[in-house]
Protein backbone atom coordinates (compact mmCIF):
# COMPACT_ATOMS: atom_id res chain seq x y z
CA UNK A 1 0.00 0.00 0.00
CA UNK A 2 1.28 3.42 -0.94
CA UNK A 3 0.61 5.99 2.08
CA UNK A 4 -0.53 9.48 1.71
CA UNK A 5 2.34 11.81 3.38
CA UNK A 6 -0.97 14.37 4.21
CA UNK A 7 -2.65 11.44 6.74
CA UNK A 8 -1.05 9.87 9.44
CA UNK A 9 -0.26 6.16 8.77
CA UNK A 10 -2.16 4.85 11.51
CA UNK A 11 -5.07 6.45 10.16
CA UNK A 12 -4.63 5.23 6.74
CA UNK A 13 -4.47 1.84 7.91
CA UNK A 14 -7.71 1.79 9.96
CA UNK A 15 -9.46 3.25 6.68
CA UNK A 16 -8.06 0.29 4.90
CA UNK A 17 -9.59 -1.60 7.29
CA UNK A 18 -12.59 -0.25 7.28
CA UNK A 19 -13.03 -0.19 3.35
CA UNK A 20 -12.55 -3.71 3.30
CA UNK A 21 -15.36 -3.86 5.84
CA UNK A 22 -17.28 -2.07 3.37
CA UNK A 23 -16.18 -4.43 0.29
CA UNK A 24 -17.53 -6.78 2.82
CA UNK A 25 -14.25 -8.84 2.19
CA UNK A 26 -14.07 -9.07 5.86
CA UNK A 27 -17.82 -9.64 6.76
CA UNK A 28 -19.07 -8.59 10.61
CA UNK A 29 -18.21 -10.86 13.33
CA UNK A 30 -15.22 -12.47 11.11
CA UNK A 31 -11.67 -12.82 12.03
CA UNK A 32 -9.55 -9.87 10.32
CA UNK A 33 -5.68 -10.13 10.23
CA UNK A 34 -3.70 -9.61 13.01
CA UNK A 35 -1.60 -6.71 14.12
CA UNK A 36 1.47 -8.69 12.80
CA UNK A 37 -0.48 -10.15 9.78
CA UNK A 38 -0.95 -6.18 8.63
CA UNK A 39 2.11 -4.69 9.52
CA UNK A 40 3.76 -7.45 7.17
CA UNK A 41 1.14 -6.89 4.45
CA UNK A 42 1.88 -3.07 4.87
CA UNK A 43 5.50 -3.06 5.75
CA UNK A 44 5.20 -0.66 8.69
CA UNK A 45 5.87 -1.04 12.68
CA UNK A 46 3.41 -3.35 14.15
CA UNK A 47 3.04 -0.35 17.01
CA UNK A 48 1.64 1.41 14.10
CA UNK A 49 -0.68 -0.62 13.07
CA UNK A 50 -1.99 -1.18 16.62
CA UNK A 51 -2.78 2.06 16.94
CA UNK A 52 -5.39 2.18 13.91
CA UNK A 53 -6.87 -1.24 15.44
CA UNK A 54 -7.25 0.72 18.99
CA UNK A 55 -8.44 3.63 16.88
CA UNK A 56 -11.02 1.40 15.19
CA UNK A 57 -11.79 -0.56 18.72
CA UNK A 58 -12.58 2.63 20.40
CA UNK A 59 -15.11 2.73 17.96
CA UNK A 60 -16.50 -0.60 18.13
CA UNK A 61 -15.74 -1.08 14.53
CA UNK A 62 -13.41 -4.39 15.50
CA UNK A 63 -13.02 -6.28 19.01
CA UNK A 64 -10.11 -8.19 20.02
CA UNK A 65 -10.93 -11.90 21.58
CA UNK A 66 -8.07 -12.22 23.85
CA UNK A 67 -6.02 -15.00 22.42
CA UNK A 68 -7.69 -15.61 19.33
CA UNK A 69 -7.24 -12.53 17.54
CA UNK A 70 -9.39 -9.48 16.28
CA UNK A 71 -12.58 -9.71 14.87
CA UNK A 72 -15.21 -7.04 12.84
CA UNK A 73 -17.90 -6.41 15.38
CA UNK A 74 -21.56 -7.64 14.68
CA UNK A 75 -22.75 -4.39 13.44
CA UNK A 76 -18.93 -3.28 12.01
CA UNK A 77 -20.84 -2.29 8.62
CA UNK A 78 -22.83 0.15 10.20
CA UNK A 79 -20.47 2.06 12.53
CA UNK A 80 -18.17 1.99 9.73
CA UNK A 81 -20.65 3.65 7.31
CA UNK A 82 -21.57 6.49 10.23
CA UNK A 83 -17.92 7.17 11.03
CA UNK A 84 -16.57 7.77 6.94
CA UNK A 85 -19.90 9.53 6.69
CA UNK A 86 -19.21 11.78 9.41
CA UNK A 87 -15.59 12.28 7.88
CA UNK A 88 -16.28 12.43 4.78
CA UNK A 89 -18.90 15.72 5.13
CA UNK A 90 -16.83 16.77 7.45
CA UNK A 91 -13.43 17.05 5.81
CA UNK A 92 -13.72 16.27 1.97
CA UNK A 93 -17.58 17.30 0.91
CA UNK A 94 -17.13 21.28 1.45
CA UNK A 95 -13.63 20.91 -1.02
CA UNK A 96 -16.02 18.77 -3.38
CA UNK A 97 -18.86 21.83 -3.68
CA UNK A 98 -16.53 24.33 -3.43
CA UNK A 99 -15.24 23.23 -6.38
CA UNK A 100 -18.08 22.13 -8.16
CA UNK A 101 -18.66 25.79 -7.23
CA UNK A 102 -15.60 27.72 -8.41
CA UNK A 103 -15.69 25.09 -11.89
CA UNK A 104 -19.42 25.85 -12.61
CA UNK A 105 -20.11 22.20 -12.31
CA UNK A 106 -23.83 21.24 -11.55
CA UNK A 107 -25.57 18.64 -9.75
CA UNK A 108 -27.27 16.84 -12.80
CA UNK A 109 -23.37 16.71 -14.33
CA UNK A 110 -22.30 15.09 -10.92
CA UNK A 111 -25.50 12.97 -10.96
CA UNK A 112 -24.47 11.60 -14.55
CA UNK A 113 -21.30 10.90 -13.51
CA UNK A 114 -22.35 8.86 -10.30
CA UNK A 115 -24.51 6.94 -12.56
CA UNK A 116 -21.67 6.15 -14.71
CA UNK A 117 -19.42 5.26 -12.10
CA UNK A 118 -21.81 2.71 -10.68
CA UNK A 119 -22.97 1.45 -13.44
CA UNK A 120 -19.16 1.09 -14.22
CA UNK A 121 -17.57 -0.41 -11.59
CA UNK A 122 -20.75 -1.95 -9.22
Amino acid sequence: MEFRENEAIYLQIAGYVCEQILLNKWPPGERIPSVRETAVLMQVNPNTVHRGYELLQQRNIINNQRGIGFFASADALDKVITFRKEQFIREELPVFLRNMYLLKIDFEEVQELYKKLIKDHF
